[in-house]
């Protein structure tokens, strides 16, 4: 019923079909090369630790708009070392199956919030430098999201915010609006709403256009690369 993958530090890639158990049929242990990992949000465990330790830059990608992103603060508390934290939060219509009947028939999940204690009010990350989001949106979820990482990555230095608009596709015929810091107004009052009460140093950047470098490693990262499925 379930195959535990204990000890294979030299595996890059696997592929395997017809997932269809409700239950978990994989479990990785210590597999540190491996580029594309399934996870499920948890409490940093011995096991995580092992897999997650020497990671230094991780890219989330298909993250659901509008709903809680403080489960991925899981990965900082398993990746002590990590660098740089990209994220992508895009309902891209193109890719996603949107007949009820297939949704029901493939088993889609219908609930794309995830419950997630939130870590220790003390909790520090000091190796993250950068904080990436491609699709930010001026509203509560990602405000408060930006707010906890400044407050726990306490040697963060920048923070680059992307507006959604460069990401959609030509394909995309349902052009949906976008609430981003577009004007200098707009984006000081931003600004003064994610600082608040918080003591950081990091430097937050609101822009259009996307930076090339970002650009680079947003469609072709170097390290782990997860996938949050809508």
């Amino acid at each position: 019923e379930q195959v535990k993958l204990n000890w294979l530090p030299r595996l890059t890639h696997i592929v395997f079909d017809d997932w269809i158990d409700f239950q978990d049929p994989l479990v990785l242990g210590y597999v540190p090369l491996l580029e594309s990992i399934w996870v499920q949000p948890e409490c940093p465990t011995q096991d995580l630790a092992s897999v997650f330790r020497q990671l230094r830059f991780v890219n989330l990608v298909k993250l659901p708009e509008g709903y809680d992103l403080t489960w991925t603060m899981f990965i900082l508390e398993a990746a002590p070392l990590l660098k740089e934290l990209y994220m992508t939060v895009w309902d891209d219509l193109c890719s996603m199956e949107m007949d009820e009947e297939k949704r029901k028939k493939e088993s889609y999940s219908e609930n794309k919030g995830v419950e997630w204690s939130a870590a220790a009010a003390d909790f520090q990350h000091h190796s993250l430098v950068t904080l990436v989001i491609f699709g930010f949106e001026s509203e509560d979820y990602a405000v408060n999201y930006v707010r906890r990482v400044m407050v726990a990555a306490v040697n963060l230095e920048d923070v680059f915010l992307y507006s959604r608009l460069e990401l959609e596709c030509g394909d995309c015929q349902d052009k949906k609006p976008t609430r981003f810091a577009w004007t200098k107004r707009q984006k000081i009052s931003l600004k003064k709403r994610i600082t608040a009460g918080v003591e950081s140093f990091a430097i937050i950047h609101s822009n259009k256009t996307i930076r090339a470098g970002h650009q680079a490693k947003k469609l072709y990262p170097e390290c782990s690369h997860f996938d949050a499925k809508s």
